[in-house]
């Protein structure tokens, strides 16, 4: 349609007027809106960034597959980093990425990794970039409210004061109005909760949202899609790569050991390796080793600043704190003095007193606070400077008798666990019960052996620390009980240096004891610890007190136990002849206290050491009436120990097939059992027989199972033996 003017009126090419025009009449174009304003609010880069190619990788690849268009038959799979917001279908300009998480515990260096990425990335974000610190975690205490934020970024934006409403949800929709359609980039750093982050978050999906936060900020992920990308302790190739760019290679390259003492002490956490190489930067005259070495001895001291809070470790950590439950800050602690490098929530429970499900609850809490760190197997761990802060925290905020009484707690449980383990591994032994545990102490439930031995080897290293924890609190109990419960496993796993450590603790409680008994036991398992380990003079002395003590007690079934260690002792030292006159010994006196499956045992025993001395038919006899004892009382240790030397028989018999079926026999009962430690004795015995058939591939193939074991369970001279084996069989 156009227009013309005719005196005074209006017409239209229609015909029609519409309307009288008095005076003159100038047109002019409307005024050209202004231009957006761009902001640039992002703070500079950081210096020196080292690290972290995998987690930049990773926003990359969820930048480029949200910025991909969709379209019929396209990959819809998100990444597992980051996730798109909702946006039409085809859109091809980009979508909202949250990342809810670029987290972990206090200065892992969350803020650093989104800075550096977003500034590898400002090509890509040409309508330009938003930035607020949230101060979810900082000396304030005081997280900045969103309504605040939101105003920034208005004003951020230029908008006229006048045009800004008072209500947030109105702020939030004119905010997400001006970037509509805008490729930005917004950077919500330090967040504390998703409340704080929700209102700032754009609509439109040509928007890209980092978050960074020490929580998971779960319901960022319900409700807007987000990922959550853990951040990590740096790798040693990482660390070693920070202070080469904080300190110069030269000084790193000139002294390797100090800067692998200085990653190892810090862990590789990023602020921890920061304040280090600031430290050793600022003493250029002083050597890395001196630094490692005040590090060493100081601990968190040395990683503290009395003036700056941002460059002290405790005090970043601290932070955190502020956002826990008084429960989860008490469990925290608690966490900090319990034994063994990590937990779980029935050992939780326990430590802290807790119904399971509060314990549980708990610990995801400190998960998700970035505090605990949840590894497979349902485990929780610390890390080792965050763990070094709930200490000190235990120790600041906790009274004496709290952390006494958690300790008990935590110590039974792991005893009378252990307990239940052994009775299942081994059902025929002495049974020597712990005292109760303390109240509401619940036992960790294993239904069968399979569940013991699991149980055991994921928690080894816990009951080690368990019984150090027991002999400072002097629960001399707890120490020797541990010892004992331990003993069938360490058997069976090989772990021989172990059984001889918690012996010697064990040793030590038995003093404070009353049970004259317990010395006695106490000295023959130590005795019998020594001499797997070939240190034969200790295992003798040992073992000669064990049968004085049993003597001057008038203790039958002691001295019938240690003459059957005894005759192991002197086996073990090539003494066939002084083994055999024990075992005999070791018989007689189980006949007579009408203990058969000990009696099976000693009979083995005759029978075994009868063999080695060349005494065949005598040791076929003992044998054989060893495993009729055995099968009748269902002892499957004693039935593969029996089978195994009834495979020797026969191989040293020439019946080579006999020895086989015998020692097959003997492997699956052992392999059933777990018991690792036989099994490899077992193996070595089988390639002999394998040998003497000409059967050289399978003889290769369970000496090459024998040497991995002992390998692995330490046993330096058995496995050079069988190497020398392999190698002799590869030169036939």
């Amino acid at each position: 349609m156009t227009t013309s003017i005719h005196g005074d009126l209006v017409a239209t090419d229609h015909g029609a007027a519409v309307g009288v025009v008095h005076g003159n009449l100038n047109l002019h174009p409307p005024p050209p809106r202004p231009a957006p304003v761009i902001p640039r609010q992002l703070p500079a880069a950081p210096g020196l960034f080292t690290g972290r190619t995998t987690e930049l990788a990773r926003l990359d690849r969820a930048l480029t597959h949200a910025a991909a268009p969709r379209g019929p038959g396209t990959d819809t799979q998100e990444p597992t980093t980051a996730a798109p917001a909702t946006r039409p279908a085809g859109a091809g300009q980009g979508a909202t990425v949250l990342v809810s998480a670029i987290g972990g515990a206090g200065g892992i260096g969350k803020t650093w990794l989104a800075l550096a990425w977003a500034h590898r990335h400002l090509e890509r974000f040409p309508d330009g970039q938003l930035f607020v610190d949230l101060h979810g975690f900082s000396p304030t205490g005081e997280p900045v409210q969103p309504a605040t934020a939101v105003r920034g970024f208005l004003d951020a934006l230029e908008v006229d004061p006048n045009r800004i409403p008072t209500d947030l949800d109105a702020q939030a929709a004119l905010y997400r109005s001006l970037v509509a359609g805008r490729r930005m980039l917004i950077v919500l750093d330090n967040a504390a909760t998703s409340d704080q982050v929700a209102p700032l978050l754009p609509g439109s999906p040509s928007c890209t949202v980092l978050v960074t936060s020490r929580h998971r900020l779960d319901s960022l992920i319900d409700r807007h899609g987000a990922r959550h990308l853990p951040l990590d302790v740096l790798s040693p190739e990482e660390a070693r790569g920070l202070l080469a760019a904080r300190l110069g290679a030269d000084r790193v390259a000139a002294e390797p050991e100090a800067v692998d003492e200085l990653i190892r002490l810090c862990g590789g956490h990023p602020l921890a390796l920061s304040i280090t190489a600031r430290t050793a930067g600022t003493r250029q005259d002083i050597a890395l080793a001196e630094a490692a070495a005040e590090l060493r001895d100081l601990g968190l001291e040395a990683l503290d600043h009395d003036t700056d809070p941002a460059a002290s470790l405790p005090t970043v950590l601290s932070w955190s704190l502020r956002y826990l439950t008084d429960t989860q800050r008490t469990v925290f602690a608690l966490l900090g003095i319990a034994p063994g490098p990590d937990t779980t929530p029935p050992a939780t429970a326990a430590l802290a007193g807790l119904p399971d499900r509060l314990a549980r609850r708990t610990l995801s809490g400190l998960e998700n606070a970035s505090m605990l760190e949840r590894r497979p197997g349902g485990r929780y761990a610390m890390h080792d400077l965050v763990r070094r802060y709930a200490t000190d925290t235990a120790d600041t905020t906790l009274p004496e008798e709290v952390r006494e009484a958690a300790l008990t707690r935590v110590g039974d449980f792991h005893l009378h666990t252990a307990h239940t383990a052994d009775r299942l591994l081994w059902p025929h032994r002495v049974l020597v019960r712990p005292e109760p545990p303390a109240p509401g102490v619940h036992p960790h439930p294993l239904p069968d052996t399979a569940a013991a031995l699991a149980w055991l080897d994921a928690e080894h290293s816990t009951l080690l620390a368990t019984q150090l924890t027991a002999a400072t609190l002097r629960h001399h109990h707890t120490v020797w009980h541990l010892a004992w419960n331990l003993t069938t496993f360490h058997h069976r796993r090989g772990h021989r240096h172990d059984e001889v450590t918690t012996w010697q603790a064990a040793l030590h409680a038995a003093d404070h004891l009353l049970d004259p008994a317990t010395r006695s036991r106490t000295h023959r398992h130590l005795g019998g610890a020594f001499s797997r380990l070939g240190l034969h003079e200790q295992a003798t002395t040992h073992l000669e007190q064990a049968l004085d003590l049993a003597l001057r007690h008038h203790d039958p079934t002691e001295q019938a136990h240690t003459h059957r260690i005894l005759a192991f002792a002197w086996g073990q030292r090539g003494d066939d002849r002084q083994a055999l006159e024990h075992a005999h010994h070791s018989l007689a006196r189980f006949r007579a206290l009408d203990l058969p499956v000990w009696e099976a045992d000693a009979l083995n025993q005759v029978g075994w050491y009868a063999a080695r001395l060349g005494q065949f038919d005598t040791a076929r006899e003992h044998c054989q009436a060893a495993l009729t004892l055995h099968r009748h009382h269902h002892d499957p240790d004693g039935e593969a120990t029996t089978l195994d030397s009834l495979g020797y028989v026969a191989h040293h018999t020439g019946d080579h097939h006999q020895a086989l079926d015998h020692y097959h026999h003997s492997l699956t009962l052992y392999r059933g059992l777990g018991d690792a430690y036989q099994v490899a004795d077992t193996l070595d015995s089988l390639g002999h027989s394998h040998v003497a058939l000409g059967r050289h591939e399978q003889a290769r193939t369970v000496w090459r199972e024998a040497l991995e074991l002992y390998r692995d369970q330490g046993r330096d001279a058995d496995a050079e033996r069988v190497q020398h084996q392999l190698d002799e069989l590869g030169r036939t």
